[in-house]
């Protein structure tokens, strides 16, 4: 199985849960705006706990019934798309985090089809 080491890229958004972009939900936004510029790729988790700016616990425990949990959106590409997305994120983004490190990845390519 062949595979490839590169630099890239990787970026990730710090938002919560109930925040919204146009009608949709943050997140979906950000990953549709990823896809039409046509990245690599884009991940969303959703966080158990975990507190911002504001210093307030959002936790998805049973007595909390949070629906503002955090959520990290995580893409990883090249230096020139991540670039891309940036004024996008200025547009969407009234309330959140971005941060952006140097990464090192490993891809292993796919299994060629058996005959």
């Amino acid at each position: 199985m062949p595979k490839i080491a590169s630099k890239a890229k990787r970026l990730r958004v710090y938002i919560g849960e109930s925040d919204h972009w146009k009608r949709h939900s943050l997140y979906q936004g950000i990953v549709e705006k990823a896809k039409e510029l046509d990245m690599a790729g884009a991940t969303v988790f959703r966080g158990l706990m975990g507190y911002g700016a504001n210093s307030r616990i959002h936790s998805a425990k049973i007595l909390d019934l949070s629906s503002d949990l955090p959520i990290l959106v995580e893409i990883i590409d090249s230096e020139e798309y991540i670039n891309k997305l940036l004024p996008f994120l200025d547009e969407m983004l009234e309330e959140g985090m971005v941060t952006i490190d140097d990464i090192e990845v490993i891809k292993y390519g796919h299994k060629p089809p058996k005959r």
